[in-house]
């Protein structure tokens, strides 16, 4: 039995959230554990609410998933990990993804 791989509106907003240097950073930080994001921001060198502009991106795109935790003394902390999640692209893979595409094809034209 063969794994179905995600579908053409999905391998796009995946392929999009990893195309950000900070976004493929803040992944590949991850795939070492999980993090919160003070701890995040620090590690990557960016301002918490910028690292937020990206978490919800690659969130969005399935990539990574948060939990909010209450840390020993009463603090709410935002934890994120990696999901899951495997690509393996061949044309013959893009090719069956591109059959699911619900996004009009520009090529196309308005109203054709």
């Amino acid at each position: 039995m063969t794994q179905a791989g995600p579908t053409g509106d999905d391998l796009v907003e995946m392929l999009a959230a990893l195309s950000n240097p900070l976004r493929l950073r803040i992944v590949a930080q991850l795939a070492a554990g999980r993090d919160y994001v003070s701890h995040l921001a620090r590690v990557i060198g960016i301002s918490r609410p910028l690292l937020h502009m990206h978490l919800r991106r690659l969130e969005a795109a399935g990539l990574i998933a948060g939990n909010l935790e209450l840390s020993d003394d009463g603090k709410a902390m935002k934890y994120y990990q990696v999901t899951d999640f495997s690509l393996h692209l061949t044309a013959s893979t893009l090719a069956e993804a591109a059959k699911t595409l619900t996004t009009p094809d520009p090529a196309e034209g308005p109203g054709r």
